[in-house]
């Protein structure tokens, strides 16, 4: 069988890995297509996923996402058609939705989150099957498009599957730079062109304290060229930029390139994050970890709130700074072929008809 795959933000690479690695191994063909937009290409790239890149993200505005939408859609019509699927997997991608669709290919949608807006809304309507962690309420996906009949709920999170046989690589910190007595922290800024984001200052002030904590090394993982800017001024302003300066700031790290972000969060100390996946990451591999989102909270993270293992930010302040010993890889490792058989059962022996026109 072909399946299509499509890529279109940082973690959905690492999200659909296992699944696309045990597809190929049980002898079934996979067409992964991505888009220009933050680390997602080079992420691919790192895991040596092949890919197709069709089309870039189209910003923050309603009107930029709905000409990228478009103009994407159409040329994923022309690139998919060629290569006939029966089935289409993605991760929120309302792209592959839209295609699917039009060429009737039978589409699976995974999510972890269900307040995401309008294209979430759309990419759940078309599915015909969705996948979700169980602590999402089922009224809650059903409001948006994706009814009972339609979900497969799993326990845990997402991450305790992709993450599953997962040993953290310690090059990483070599490959940064970084001194292990010190603090290393964490930080990922909020998702600005996401539909979901909300006005997120806090992040920001939680930069400058841990720019001037002398103790600490902060590595950014930036979504987007402003954020790295951003971050790399506020070093160069602190002296913070290569190292302890003699000032007392500590020092900002803002890699050029896509790095093993979750082995840098197993041998962290502190995770802040304004996101969802590298706060999860964070609690599977069992780090300390602040959510600085500033968006309406999802079922997963009210659970991870309620259960003490993700903690909500207010302030910099609050923020504690401790050394700990480095996670040794995950928590709760759970089976990925769990997933993989709730998205095969969706696949019909139906072909692609051609595009309507």
């Amino acid at each position: 069988m072909k399946v299509w795959v499509d890529c279109t933000a940082a973690a959905h690479p690492l999200v659909l890995r296992p699944l696309i690695e045990r597809l190929e191994t049980s002898g079934h063909q996979v067409l992964i297509t991505t888009r220009e937009y933050g680390q997602t290409v080079g992420i691919l790239e790192r895991l040596d996923m092949p890919y197709t890149v069709v089309g870039a993200h189209g910003g923050a505005g309603a009107l930029g996402k709905a000409r990228a939408l478009a103009g994407r859609s159409r040329r994923l019509t022309r690139v998919v058609w060629r290569w006939r699927p029966s089935l289409a997997l993605a991760h929120g991608s309302v792209d592959l939705a839209m295609v699917s669709a039009l060429l009737r290919i039978p589409s699976v949608q995974m999510q972890d989150y269900e307040y995401a807006g309008l294209q979430r809304k759309i990419a759940f309507r078309l599915a015909r099957r969705v996948l979700v962690p169980d602590s999402i309420p089922v009224e809650r996906m059903a409001a948006i498009g994706a009814p009972e009949r339609k979900l497969f709920r799993y326990p845990g999170l997402k991450e305790d599957y992709y993450l599953s046989g997962f040993t953290p690589d310690e090059g990483v910190l070599e490959q940064l730079g970084l001194d292990r007595e010190r603090i290393i922290v964490v930080l990922r800024p909020p998702p600005e062109t996401s539909e979901y984001h909300a006005p997120n200052a806090l992040s920001d002030a939680v930069l400058e304290r841990l720019a001037a904590e002398p103790e600490v090394q902060t590595v950014v993982i930036p979504r987007t060229d402003r954020q790295a800017d951003a971050a790399r001024k506020l070093g160069a302003a602190t002296g913070a930029a290569t190292g302890s300066a003699p000032g007392g700031a500590g020092q900002i790290i803002v890699p050029d390139k896509a790095i093993d972000a979750q082995s840098l969060i197993a041998l962290a100390d502190l995770v802040v994050s304004a996101g969802g996946t590298m706060n999860r990451e964070a609690v599977a591999l069992g780090v300390p970890v602040y959510t600085t989102f500033a968006g309406r909270m999802g079922g997963v993270d009210e659970r991870l709130i309620a259960d003490g293992k993700l903690r909500v930010l207010t302030s910099p302040a609050e923020i504690e700074l401790l050394k700990r010993p480095a996670s040794s890889g995950p928590l709760a490792a759970r089976d990925p072929a769990l997933l993989l058989d709730a998205i095969l059962t969706a696949a019909s022996p139906q072909q692609p008809t051609a595009p309507r026109r």
